[in-house]
């Protein structure tokens, strides 16, 4: 408050009657964020200054971040905040002029990247249509999210349809998800075909230029501010949230007024290299790549035969299961399909061969029915998940040679969103469809199925603990718990813990030393 009241002085009394009138259009909305830091955007019908008051107490926001400059677009940066923790915030213009608070205007910080924990992420593609299926899967969403909050979420593209103008983003993107979603969890989108004005006469200039309300609407970490490489540009950059590391991808504009994605000596691609090398030489965790056109689809779009998504697939993936990353979640083709744990297939459908490009035959729905055990990661971390997620909002038919051969499981008789919940080593995807039931689901786990030697002295203690989450047996042990602990007295005693379904097993081997 200190703040405002200093700013005000320079302030004309017609800028203060100016600023009193204005009234809320769109947000707030939560971008950029971080572990400390996070942005704050909403935009007035009026020309005000723009002023945050935030702290951890809802009675008490004593905190405050301002910008004195008076402008219909607000973006306020706040900083020195401390992770993963819940903070209550108002916007306005300052001393007696708020136009928002609540109970429910509050974010949570992120994680410290690479801290390993239980993380939620919502994955909606396609979504910004104003159809009652967009609002159905909203709605549903929420509803699954009545206890368990998100951390965030993302966009996959096709944000606002037609021809991603800024009043179509207001009606069908920041109206339908002002009240709930925007304003409690941060948002890192990519963009679309749509977005990109899509339409022959403007999309050409379009794709040069990034002269759109896309790049003008959000914020993104393009200085490695929430984890990552820098990028130097909007339309493409990383953040960590934990110990999972996502990558936003443009997969339709230009870079450098020439390459596009597929053109893997542009610029997007070398970046993208850069961020990959940088991870893995620093960090141990999930990789998720997300763009707007996917590599394998026959729902409303055709793999085999879209430039962008042959090319996409022939030229720019074989990257990214080289750097081993764990999932790739696309939209444009509006409906769901999910592959099985995969990798070197970049041919037409028909090339797809089960026995050579799958690297498990299960359902991975872990869920003890015949062959559903978890995608585990081996040593070299082969494999890639894909994921098309994009009826959030839209719907569309589907190929004459649909299913996509790739794929394990295919639907688009409803639309959905998709939430990824990592937990430590365990990755899980549901999709959440409009009716509210998830109709498909899978587990992938790393570094598990361990075989460990332990060497303790006579008469001590070792403690042995699982590798994996879920449920616990014991061979020696009546525990239920994933970390049990051992006295043993032989020179060699084997321990062995499973879970319910046999699918993992951990092997202790103590010894006991004179």
């Amino acid at each position: 408050m200190a703040l405002a009241g200093l700013l005000l002085p320079f302030i004309s009394s017609a800028q203060r009657k100016v600023e009193v009138q204005a009234q809320l259009i769109r947000g707030p909305y939560l971008q950029v964020a971080s572990s400390t830091s996070i942005v704050i955007r909403w935009r007035t019908d009026a020309l005000q200054r723009s002023v945050v008051n935030y702290s951890p107490d809802e009675k008490d926001l004593k905190g405050l971040a301002a910008d004195p400059t008076l402008t219909f677009e607000h973006k306020v940066t706040i900083t020195g905040l401390s992770p993963r923790t819940k903070y209550y915030y108002a916007i306005g213009g300052g001393v007696g002029d708020t136009l928002q608070k609540g109970n429910d205007n509050y974010f949570v910080t992120l994680p410290p990247p690479g801290e390993e924990g239980s993380y939620r992420i919502g994955v909606f593609g396609d979504c910004g249509n104003n159809s009652v299926n967009q609002r159905s899967v909203r709605d549903q969403v929420i509803k699954y999210l009545a206890d368990k909050p998100m951390d965030a979420w993302i966009l996959l593209g096709d944000n606002a349809y037609n021809a991603g103008q800024d009043p179509e983003f207001q009606e069908k993107f920041f109206n339908i998800y002002k009240d709930n979603l925007l304003k409690k969890y941060p948002l890192f989108p990519a963009p679309g075909n749509h977005d990109y004005n899509d339409f022959d006469q403007y999309k050409a200039t379009a794709q040069i230029t990034h002269d759109i309300p896309y790049y003008q609407n959000f914020s993104m970490p393009t200085k490695g501010e929430c984890g990552g490489v820098a990028s130097g540009s909007q339309s493409y950059y990383s953040f960590d949230i934990g110990n999972v590391h996502f990558l936003s991808i443009d997969s339709y504009g230009k870079e450098e007024n020439e390459t596009r994605l597929y053109d893997t000596l542009g610029a997007q691609v070398q970046w993208i290299k850069k961020d990959l090398d940088a991870f893995h030489n620093t960090k141990r965790g999930w990789v998720v790549a997300y763009w707007h056109h996917p590599p394998y689809t026959m729902g409303s779009h055709n793999s085999d035969n879209e430039t962008e998504l042959v090319k996409i697939r022939e030229n720019f993936i074989r990257i990214l299961e080289r750097y081993g990353v764990d999932l790739i979640l696309c939209g444009h083709s509006h409906l769901y399909e999910r592959s099985r744990l995969m990798n070197g297939h970049y041919g037409m459908e028909a090339t797809f061969n089960a026995t050579q490009h799958n690297l498990s035959a299960s359902s991975a729905l872990y869920d003890g029915s015949a062959n559903s055990c978890p995608y585990i990661k081996d040593s070299a971390n082969r494999g890639t998940v894909y994921v098309v997620t994009g009826s959030a909002g839209a719907m569309g038919t589907r190929q004459a040679a649909y299913p996509h051969n790739a794929m394990y499981y295919s639907y688009n008789e409803l639309g959905g969103a998709s939430m990824l919940e990592v937990n430590e080593n365990r990755l899980e995807l549901k999709w959440i469809c409009s009716d509210g039931k998830i109709r498909d689901h899978f587990v992938m786990m790393k570094d598990v199925n361990r075989n460990e030697v332990i060497t303790v002295k006579k008469g001590a203690t070792a403690t042995l603990k699982a590798s994996f989450i879920g449920t616990y047996k014991w061979n020696k042990s009546k525990e239920t718990t994933r970390s049990i602990t051992v006295k043993p007295t032989a020179a060699k005693t084997v321990y062995e813990v499973i879970d319910p379904y046999t699918c993992l097993k951990d092997r202790f081997e103590v010894r006991v030393s004179k």
